[in-house]
């Protein structure tokens, strides 16, 4: 029997859906609150790593994410005029049968976890959002945004990086900027585009793309963080453009698809890290509500993923809910976490901050073969 019988998520992004798919088949009543009218994301494109598409195999959508991605087991090198200084092969982070690599658009992740949440049997509320919780020692009675109420034996706050919950239950961490920003385009893909390859250097930290399936692809330019404020969204394609002038080769392409200021978002990389415990009381935070990270090493979807099938596996296999549980589960995931979020911050410190002779390769490598190992 199952330590909990009844569970609220607050917010259905990537985990807490993997969440809901995999407590809802193990028979535990699950209810999603999404404040979004419907279980969908914003953003061009998504870089997935083998540990996250591990993840993903075991909720039973790899077949879908699979077929609906483009997947590749390399990375190129490039120069800022498009020459290839190396092709340097991709780390399988979620062993041998899956990929290096996938990149997808996030709207059809999001697609294939929502209906994979329902298939589950878990109940998802949208358009509303947790007002109040009240732990009672036994449960936790949550007061939703649209008048109702109900009492659940665990809540869990997956609500991303501004977490509501987070707040609500006295965890005081806001996330940090890292004082770069970034540019993405959704596009179409040249038929050479088959792997991601980057540019370090040229007017931009890093210039790089990612193929998402068959025709489409994003391109992403990493710049010095400008003031959100100074960018208005009729301005955006030029912005990106003035940008993308330093690069040619597959920039040539690409720079005929910077003109629909819908299809380019510009976002800062933040970060943050809420210390153990990830609880308070019957109330825990999972996901980008308790760690986020800026993505040099593409590692923050896989970390939510993981964060889910870690928790779902201990509340599935435990008799009762009790602070040995919490204990088992931020002890497999705060250190693992910790470690990638320090490595993806000292990644981009090094773009903002040149260190001659830093070990990029090195730390990339033994991040790498940190998750490689199964959480």
């Amino acid at each position: 029997m199952a330590a909990v019988g009844n569970v609220l998520i607050v917010g259905g992004g990537t985990a807490g859906s993997a969440l809901a798919i995999l407590l809802a088949r193990g028979g535990v009543a699950v209810d999603i609150a999404e404040i979004k009218p419907e279980l969908t994301a914003l953003g061009s494109g998504i870089t997935l790593q083998g540990n996250a598409l591990r993840v993903l195999r075991d909720l039973g959508v790899w077949d879908r994410v699979g077929a609906a991605g483009f997947a590749f087991d390399s990375l190129g090198l490039r120069t800022p005029g498009g020459d290839l200084i190396a092709e340097i092969p991709d780390a399988r982070t979620g062993g041998p049968d899956l990929p290096a690599t996938l990149g997808m658009n996030r709207p059809e992740l999001a697609a294939i976890l929502a209906d994979a949440v329902r298939d589950a049997g878990a109940r998802i509320r949208l358009g509303l959002t947790v007002n109040a919780l009240t732990d009672t020692g036994d449960g936790v009675r949550a007061e939703l945004s649209d008048g109702t109420s109900g009492t659940y034996d665990l809540v869990v706050g997956a609500d991303g990086i501004r977490s509501k919950v987070r707040g609500m239950i006295g965890v005081d961490v806001a996330p940090r900027p890292t004082g770069m920003g970034i540019w993405r385009v959704h596009t179409r893909r040249p038929e050479h585009v088959e792997r991601t390859d980057l540019i370090y250097g040229g007017p931009c930290f890093i210039a790089g793309y990612c193929p998402t399936g068959p025709q489409s692809m994003y391109a992403y330019l990493v710049e010095r963080a400008r003031p959100r404020e100074s960018v208005a969204d009729a301005d955006k394609p030029a912005h990106m453009l003035a940008l993308a002038q330093g690069y040619g080769g597959t920039w040539d392409e690409i720079r005929a698809d910077i003109t629909d200021p819908g299809r380019i978002n510009y976002t800062w990389f933040e970060s943050l890290l809420v210390d153990r415990p990830w609880n308070r009381g019957r109330t825990v935070l999972i996901g980008d509500a308790a760690h986020a990270c800026p993505p040099t090493l593409a590692q923050g979807a896989a970390q939510c993923l993981e964060d889910a099938a870690v928790l779902a596996e201990l509340l599935l296999a435990a008799d009762r809910l009790d602070r040995s549980l919490f204990d088992a589960f931020t002890d497999r995931r705060y250190e693992r976490v910790r470690a990638v979020v320090e490595a993806s911050l000292q990644l981009a410190d090094w773009q903002l901050n040149p260190v001659p002779g830093a070990d990029v390769p090195g730390l990339m490598g033994r991040t790498a073969a940190m998750v490689t190992q199964h959480p």
